[in-house]
């Protein structure tokens, strides 16, 4: 009985059995025509049918000639069968790099997956890897999982002949099911059809060797873009941040560029060394490779070279004009009495400011401009103030610092910048940007804009978030109710879900005002199908179930920790005559009712104690272990009553103001949530005392949560943050 016709949907083809076909040598014809939704159909001589990737995949182990593809013993066979069901996690995406990890670590000591030869373990797995495109070929290239690449280059170097013609036929055009042109060697670097970061695919509309991409950044060539991240070391990386922060990365790789971080630390009042370590620490987080760091004020020096020279030339000049009065003169358009200063007269006031002297602290250097230019950014702006402070790099040797809007523009073009990216909110100071370049002569800097991210409920003002630290409203700038990359992180995001939304977004230029669940729920999708389940019962009037027929002594049962994936490994769950159970669950049993012990069986509650106020205070019942757990209402979390038990603090939090968004000039104290954060007491089974700081785990019925403390010693809780899994927020009560 031949396989006839291999029918399956153009969108979506079944890689790893084209894959195992083209190494059997079996060679259907294909038929494309299928639905989205329709399963890979294989289509018997006899008119018999065979559907499903994994039931086709088995088909072709058991019938190719290859030695042992479907192992060669029972025990192989189901080796294989487990690699075959952990498989798809690696098209889901956000769990592609944990996946990666697992095999590698797998991967140490074996040339193949099962046994001692190719099998078709290892082509579903090579087939997830190889079905990812861009994603596996960068972690290919790097160093981070080297087990797992020296076996998938070992695979492609024996087979690469025919696994290479199904990858140029598959994979390179997204799956469309249709084989793609040749490329020149230049165009080799980028595909025909590229995902552009607002998720529209976009062909290349220009002929030559040079790909083009509708992202909208000017002028880019493939590479020689060098792009910036540029933050103030002025308090830690928001999420905010985190979108330019990205955005920089994801350019740098579309045009295979560079770009370097740059300290912009101009103001020595507000910055420190701490906001430089822990800004370093957390652009890391985002996995960000920069070529270097740099700082602006590096350029200090040539900075006050460039001013004095604008002096000289009358296109900058210094003013004594107080704050306030120049503030009002500008949106005004009222030209300053030191306009028309003698270039003599400017120098003289510029020593001083130099000197920082007293009269030299009235003045700062202002650029000379236009003052009825409808655009106020272009009337005089400042370039220089005095700030007797010291810095936290060169400590007190300047008195005078430039503004970042007179330091920005120089070192970008000095540091080769091609291209600014901004976000819109600056939109006004883009010809103020220009102009100065053009003032100094220098080569102009494409300006790349994107929205500024905002979220609800949430204050992304450094000068804001640091009232909270300073007047101790959270723990410091990694607090988890913060929206510091530190505070989200510690929350329970994984980095892969933040780089997901933020991509997601794109570099679209429209305002964002984005929800926190989605945020979560991406981030459930990652961590749920691999963080591994226990079980807590919570301490406050939590309720004995006396089993009077249950064991006479305690037994130990070894469990997963999570039943679909292995590798999160396994539990010892002792199980006893006596158990706890959760106050709540207690109130909503009747007597007689069964009900099902989670992990064990069904139980017949016999009867209810309660004390004279109508509260429940015992339970008593049998066990019904032959009972379906599909009749019955209520599945109950459980804890045997052994000493081994750990303490548990289970923190929630919640927003730390009240309103959605705030409305220009609307105070932040105004509207302060009085509730952010809940403690409640809780005990834990006896394997939670292998918990890290940083794990993730599900207490089975009551969510996701992050180990914030470890166990330190019995007299000492383990604290689990509790991790928001998508659905809407409310405030604690």
């Amino acid at each position: 009985m031949d396989i006839k016709t291999f029918a399956f949907a153009a969108s979506s083809p079944p890689l790893p059995v084209i894959a195992a076909a083209k190494l059997a040598g079996i060679s259907p014809s294909i038929d494309t025509s299928l639905s989205a939704d329709s399963a890979p159909t294989f289509i018997f001589s006899d008119g018999l049918k065979l559907q499903g990737a994994y039931a086709l995949l088995r088909y072709i182990g058991r019938v190719a000639s290859l030695p042992n593809f479907y192992g060669q013993n029972a025990f192989e066979s189901s080796q294989i069968d487990e690699w075959l069901e952990y498989a798809p996690i690696l098209s889901s995406g956000p769990a592609f790099e944990n996946a990666c990890k697992y095999i590698d670590e797998y991967l140490e000591k074996r040339t193949f997956l099962v046994g001692y030869s190719l099998s078709i373990a290892d082509i579903a797995i090579w087939a997830g890897l190889a079905g990812s495109g861009k994603r596996w070929e960068s972690l290919r290239k790097s160093k981070k999982y080297t087990n797992l690449v020296r076996w998938f280059n070992s695979i492609v170097s024996e087979y690469g002949t025919a696994l290479n013609e199904v990858t140029s036929t598959y994979v390179g055009k997204k799956g469309l099911g249709e084989p793609i042109a040749n490329k020149s060697k230049d165009q080799s670097v980028i595909t025909d059809r590229v995902k552009n970061v607002n998720g529209d695919v976009s062909e290349n509309i220009k002929g030559g060797s040079k790909p083009s991409v509708e992202i909208d950044l000017p002028d880019a060539e493939v590479g020689k873009v060098r792009l910036r991240f540029a933050p103030e070391p002025s308090g830690y990386l928001h999420i905010g941040h985190s979108k330019a922060a990205l955005l920089n990365k994801y350019f740098a790789e579309r045009y295979q560029g560079q770009v370097i971080v740059r300290f912009d630390d101009t103001n020595p009042a507000k910055e420190s060394n701490e906001f430089v370590d822990n800004l370093v620490k957390d652009i890391e987080t985002l996995g960000i490779k920069y070529e270097e760091i740099t700082y602006t004020s590096d350029y200090f020096p040539e900075l006050m070279e460039m001013a004095e020279k604008l002096i000289v030339q009358g296109k900058a000049y210094v003013d004594d004009t107080p704050r306030e009065q120049m503030q009002k003169e500008r949106m005004d358009g009222i030209e300053s009495k030191c306009r028309n200063n003698s270039v003599e007269e400017n120098l003289k006031l510029w020593k001083e400011m130099i000197a920082g002297t007293e009269r030299g602290l009235q003045c700062c250097v202002r650029g000379k401009l236009d003052m009825q230019d409808p655009n106020k950014s272009l009337r005089d702006p400042v370039y220089y103030r005095c700030n007797p402070m010291p810095h936290h790099r060169i400590g007190s040797k300047y008195k005078v610092y430039p503004t970042y809007d007179f330091a920005c523009p120089y070192v970008d073009a000095r540091e080769g910048i091609t291209h600014a990216l901004r976000s819109s909110e600056y939109h006004d100071r883009n010809a103020q940007y220009y102009r100065i370049q053009e003032d100094m002569g220098l080569r102009k800097v494409l300006i790349y804009e994107f929205s500024r991210l905002n979220m609800v409920y949430t204050l992304l003002s450094k000068r804001k978030l640091l009232w909270f630290v300073q007047n101790g409203k959270v723990d410091g700038w990694d607090d988890a109710r913060f929206p510091t990359v530190q505070g989200i992180v510690r929350r329970g995001l994984k980095i892969e879900a933040l780089i997901q939304f933020i991509v997601e977004q794109g570099a679209s230029k429209n305002l964002n005002l984005m929800e926190w669940d989605k945020l979560w729920t991406i981030n459930k999708k990652i961590i749920d199908p691999v963080c591994p389940r226990h079980t807590a019962v919570i301490a406050e009037r939590r309720v004995l179930l006396n089993l009077t027929d249950g064991p006479e002594k305690p037994f130990v049962r070894i469990i997963p920790r999570h039943k679909k994936y292995q590798a999160a490994g396994d539990k010892a769950t002792t199980y006893t005559k006596r158990i706890w159970i959760d106050h709540v669950d207690a109130e909503s049993i009747s007597a007689g009712e069964e009900v099902t012990l989670m992990d064990w069986g069904n139980a017949i509650v016999k009867e209810i104690e309660k004390d004279q106020d109508g509260n429940i205070t015992g339970l008593s019942g049998v066990l019904h272990l032959e009972g379906s757990v599909k009749t019955t209402k209520l599945k109950l979390t459980w804890l045997p009553e052994i000493d081994e038990l750990v303490s548990l603090t289970l923190v929630e939090f919640d927003y730390l103001i009240t309103k959605k968004k705030l409305e220009e000039g609307e105070d932040f104290i105004d509207v302060l949530n009085p509730c952010t954060k809940k403690e409640t007491l809780a005990y834990g089974d006896s394997n939670m005392r292998n918990l890290q700081r940083g794990d993730v785990l599900q207490l089975e019925r009551k969510g996701y949560f992050r180990c914030d403390v470890p166990f330190i010693r019995p007299s000492q809780p383990i604290v689990l943050y509790a991790i928001p899994d998508g659905r809407q927020q409310t405030c604690l009560k």
